[in-house]
């Protein structure tokens, strides 16, 4: 990945559809040149996928959670099946698993109080491995974006 692959990988970051053109002039790349590049990127898994940012707030999701979970250590499968959970739950949009006071840290997205107590007595009170969790809630986002450092 040279200089060019990164400023390219930066514009995209910032509006993904941006024309092959456009995407040339900024970068004093050809067409041709700025295509075949973005295809390897692509096809290196670079650029996993492109998608939408949407709004929480417009669609109706007033509530960002940030949440540390600690499970029982005793079995494995459980953990694992903890884990599948958490990946494939819709209201889960972040879940790492760290080093530290918790195990896991979550982002869960809700409507309301309402929505995620209901989500904690699905997703944590329902699950006999969650040995604890804490949660923390958003009170104003001051930066939120799926941008890296280039």
């Amino acid at each position: 990945m040279d200089t060019l692959d990164r400023k390219l990988l930066a514009r995209l970051q910032k509006n993904a559809k941006t024309p092959i053109q456009e995407l040339a002039q900024e970068t004093g790349a050809s067409t041709a040149s700025v295509q075949r590049r973005l295809r390897a990127l692509r096809d290196s898994g670079v650029i996993q996928r492109e998608s939408a940012i949407l709004d929480p707030q417009k669609l109706g999701l007033g509530i960002t959670a940030i949440v540390g979970v600690e499970l029982e250590r005793d079995r494995l499968d459980q953990i694992d099946a903890f884990k599948r959970k958490a990946r494939h739950h819709p209201q889960v949009t972040h879940f790492y698993c760290i080093a530290g006071d918790a195990d896991f840290i979550m982002i869960v997205m809700a409507k309301d109080m309402a929505g995620y107590e209901a989500f904690t007595h699905e997703f944590f009170f329902a699950d006999k491995n969650v040995r604890k969790f804490r949660t923390s809630i958003v009170v104003a986002t001051e930066k939120a974006t799926p941008e890296l450092p280039l």
